[in-house]
């Protein structure tokens, strides 16, 4: 497993949107999809709202590897599927990060969209 670097870690974290594309078998990139991107600790987590049935979340399981862009960084990645042991302080990023919208972020907080909960881990 490769880490971040602390500027890439920084910039991702704090970016508002993440455009993720994820790559299909033949090894082509889907076309990105603009979402929620959120920092625990050392990492960082994307969830699909409509969980595993979700058509991106499906796309990333296809070579479980694609690219990103936020916050002036664009790295290829390897999308990891987290688990229960990190949902609690992902939901955390997610209120602190985006409480704002309050009646938005609980989306990401329910049991479905927790079971889609990736790790993006750079490659």
């Amino acid at each position: 497993m490769t880490a971040w670097n602390d500027s890439d870690l920084r910039k991702v974290g704090a970016a508002e949107e993440v455009d993720l594309e994820s790559e299909r078998t033949d090894g082509t990139l889907r076309v990105p999809v603009t979402m929620w991107v959120v920092r625990a600790g050392d990492h960082l987590y994307v969830r699909s709202v409509k969980g595993v049935d979700g058509p991106w979340y499906r796309g990333t399981r296809s070579r479980h590897q694609g690219r990103i862009a936020a916050g002036g960084v664009r790295a290829d990645v390897v999308f990891h599927e987290a688990g229960p042991g990190e949902y609690a302080a992902v939901d955390a990023a997610y209120r602190e990060k985006y409480g704002r919208y309050t009646s938005i972020v609980e989306h990401v907080l329910t049991d479905l969209a927790r079971a889609a909960t990736l790790r993006l881990e750079p490659r």
